[in-house]
């Protein structure tokens, strides 16, 4: 990888103040996307994928009439946008659209009027190409359990929202790199995105192992217990914020459990519901998680503490143009400013995987 990204450390060090905790710790490597320039043999998100000639790129067969958001714009609206705020981010003073944003807004608007009014069915009922999501190559992130020789996981989706959560529906492929020798150029992709948040800025990797333990509401009652102790956090951690004495669990949650952000692994950050486990459609075992697509890399508040130390400037530099948050390197945003947590089977990754916004 081009760059570093570095997790600075916790407030302490957990299980010597939890000892309760060591069973429960687990490995996660956090991907730290940042915008550049990917290639198919790079780990990114939003780049181009490694993909075979001769295998056709997937698609979805739903249709996507009944569900319109209103918010939906083509992909080159979308990418149009981004520059533009990009630009005006660096020079607030700039004109609104330059000589030749003006032209490809109007190419990119005529080439709409041409699709909406021709012959052939809306764009919503057509079978609508997925997009990339993320490539991550084991040699990067050995911490991914693929079957058999694969070295290689590919995730799509479709930039339409879905029943249930309305959200992305999503797709995994699981190969080997050295197995593609003919490598398809020019993949399709879709016309619209119910809305720009399912569009991924391509972004190049920082892989970061960490240790990770679950969030509160994973823990037993016995545990909780423990890391409600408000005297134990206060012994631990000199000058710590006396606001958390009513619910020191709300500490530990910011500040030591589950890693924010893009990552492999790890404990899932619950939140908009409680835990609940999820099985196997073929052979129900425990799924476990296996990727996490975050909206954002770290909030404004007290999960800041996790922004890296290469990004601190930036992260507590205060306000941003829309668009331009540091927190939001690969602009995607799911459910509301939400996480999308993939889970795979831990004996079969080919089984069915499912998915969960949380």
């Amino acid at each position: 990888m081009a760059f570093v990204r570095t997790t600075p450390p916790r407030p302490m060090d957990v299980t010597a103040v939890f000892p309760e905790l060591a069973p429960l710790a687990r490995p996660a490597i956090r991907l730290h996307p940042r915008p550049g320039s990917p290639s198919i043999r790079d780990s990114s998100v939003g780049g181009p994928l490694l993909w075979p000639a001769g295998e056709p790129w997937p698609h979805c067969e739903d249709s996507h009439l009944h569900r319109d958001s209103g918010f939906r714009q083509s992909l080159p609206e979308v990418r149009l946008s981004r520059r533009r705020l990009a630009r005006l981010h660096k020079d607030p003073h700039g004109p609104a659209l330059t000589t030749e944003e003006e032209v490809t807004k109007e190419r990119n608007a005529e080439a709409r009027r041409r699709r909406l009014d021709a012959d052939p069915p809306s764009p919503a009922e057509c079978p609508v190409p997925l997009l990339p999501v993320a490539q991550l190559y084991l040699r990067d992130v050995p911490l991914l359990q693929l079957p058999g020789q694969a070295d290689l996981l590919q995730v799509l989706w479709c930039p339409y929202d879905h029943d249930p959560d309305s959200k992305p529906a999503t797709a995994l492929f699981w190969r080997s790199a050295d197995d593609v020798v003919d490598i398809l150029a020019t993949p399709p992709e879709p016309f619209e995105a119910d809305w720009e948040g399912y569009v991924p800025e391509p972004c190049l990797l920082a892989p970061e192992a960490i240790t990770e333990y679950p969030c509160s509401l994973d823990l037993s009652p016995e545990i909780r217990l423990a890391v409600g102790d408000w005297t134990r956090w206060q012994a631990a951690v000199p000058g710590i914020d006396g606001s958390y004495e009513e619910c020191p669990e709300e500490f530990y949650d910011g500040h030591v459990a589950d890693a924010p952000g893009w990552k492999v692994g790890g404990w899932p950050p619950w939140g908009r519901t409680d835990p609940y486990p999820r099985h196997c459609s073929a052979c129900a075992v425990l799924m476990v998680p296996l990727l996490t697509i975050a909206s954002f890399e770290w909030d404004g508040g007290e999960r800041r503490s996790w922004a890296p130390h290469e990004d601190q400037a930036a992260a507590y530099a205060g306000s941003h143009r829309a668009g331009q948050d540091p927190s939001q390197p690969t602009k995607v945003e799911v459910g509301s400013t939400d996480n999308m947590q993939l889970y795979v089977c831990p004996t079969s990754p080919e089984h069915p995987h499912t998915d969960l916004i949380q």
